[in-house]
């Protein structure tokens, strides 16, 4: 028979679980995502990559901008769901996520507890994790705080970025939101407090929103720990520096590479050969970089960049 969802979400991360779930047993009967906004040059209106995916294959699609408005509330009510689904979508209010019978789950891109917020691949990353994962839980009146139903644990290669992690755990967490209603389908789910995935020895990492300030590089840091944050930034929002001499420069850092060596440069101190080689001297080594972005460029390689920028060993990155 399968469950009848209301699928909520808004950026490419979720049309991987809604493409499961539209190729699976239960039946997507709408979609909620955010209005239309305008962006670019032109202001043009910009549909969420959601909305496309709907429209693509025939899904209605509400669009509320207010998510207690009444007649919104009231068109949720009538298309009578057995369960809401919602990824990468906004805080809901209590009026919304009771709503359906079986209740509304959530699919977040941690193995929580650990990891709640806004940011959870981002920060797993930076902080060096070797494992995260992806976890399916009731919504409740707190944030990331319901019970847990499904669980799948991901290895963090030592290389990975946020951006690979990112498209491997979203078509992770689609299986595991299928299996999640399987069971829940079949009466088999035993959801668990998340109190009891901690103990007296668990500390508990949180994922807030990345602001600007969090993605600028202190080159006086180890380099492992600024290799972490490069990776775990990119490619959005992407780690920055400046750029400095007699003038500044925004420079953003996608790839690079830590090299342990000890030597007397000052952080921030450029060692080039001007053709394939720019290292930035760190506490215990060199950041090697690999591809970057000066304000207002193209990203390049740094081969590129190298043979249409002169004099960079004149520069410092702070």
């Amino acid at each position: 028979m399968g469950l009848k969802v209301v699928f909520m979400g808004t950026p490419e991360f979720a049309v991987a679980t809604l493409d499961a779930l539209v190729n699976s047993s239960h039946k997507v009967i709408a979609v909620v995502t955010t209005p239309d906004k305008p962006a670019g040059r032109g202001q043009k209106l910009q549909t969420s990559a959601v909305k496309q995916y709907a429209q693509e294959n025939n899904i209605p699609v509400l669009q509320p901008d207010k998510m207690k408005d009444e007649n919104f509330l009231e068109q949720l009510q009538n298309l009578d769901a057995d369960i809401f689904i919602v990824v990468a979508f906004r805080m809901l209010p209590e009026q919304v996520w009771s709503l359906p019978y079986l209740g509304t789950i959530n699919l977040h891109g941690s193995l929580l507890p650990q990891y709640r917020g806004a940011a959870p691949i981002n920060w797993a990353i930076i902080n060096g994790e070797k494992e995260t994962g992806v976890t399916t839980f009731f919504i409740d009146k707190e944030i990331d705080t319901g019970l847990i139903i499904e669980q799948e644990k991901i290895k963090i290669s030592p290389n990975e970025t946020a951006g690979e992690l990112h498209d491997r755990m979203m078509l992770i967490g689609g299986k595991v939101v299928i299996r999640t209603l399987d069971a829940m389908e079949r009466r088999s789910i035993k959801p668990m407090p998340q109190s009891k995935y901690i103990n007296s020895a668990t500390k508990l990492k949180a994922a807030p929103k990345i602001f600007k300030e969090t993605c600028k590089i202190d080159w006086s840091k180890e380099g492992q720990t600024i290799f972490n944050q490069i990776r775990g930034l990119s490619p959005y929002p992407a780690a920055w520096s400046i750029l400095k001499a007699e003038s500044s420069m925004v420079t953003k850092i996608f790839e690079a590479v830590f090299i342990t060596e000890k030597h007397k440069y000052q952080p921030g101190k450029i060692i080039t050969d001007n053709k394939t080689n720019l290292m930035v001297a760190v506490a215990d080594g060199f950041v090697a970089i690999k591809t970057l972005q000066l304000e207002g460029k193209k990203k390049l390689s740094v081969e590129e960049f190298l043979r249409g920028f002169h004099g960079i060993e004149n520069y410092k990155l702070e």
